[in-house]
């Protein structure tokens, strides 16, 4: 991964990590998911949310107003 992308919430529920990337691209920002669970047992590891650097600002701001612990 480039070094302008910042990891900004880490999940192990796969669809509340899919609902924060949807809220970030609804607002015209990239998003990456990086998932780092087990593939046989889902319980271990967790997922990533990465945003660019330059809307990370933009991003917490959208978390924080949507009761979104980043």
């Amino acid at each position: 991964m480039e070094a302008d992308w910042v990891k900004i919430y880490t999940s192990t529920n796969f669809f509340q990590a899919e609902l924060v990337k949807q809220l970030l691209t609804q607002h015209e920002m990239e998003v990456v998911l990086m998932n780092k669970q087990d593939s046989a047992h889902k319980v271990f590891g967790q997922i990533d949310v990465y945003i660019h650097k330059s809307s990370f600002s933009q991003a917490i701001e959208i978390l924080v107003l949507n009761d979104i612990n980043p």
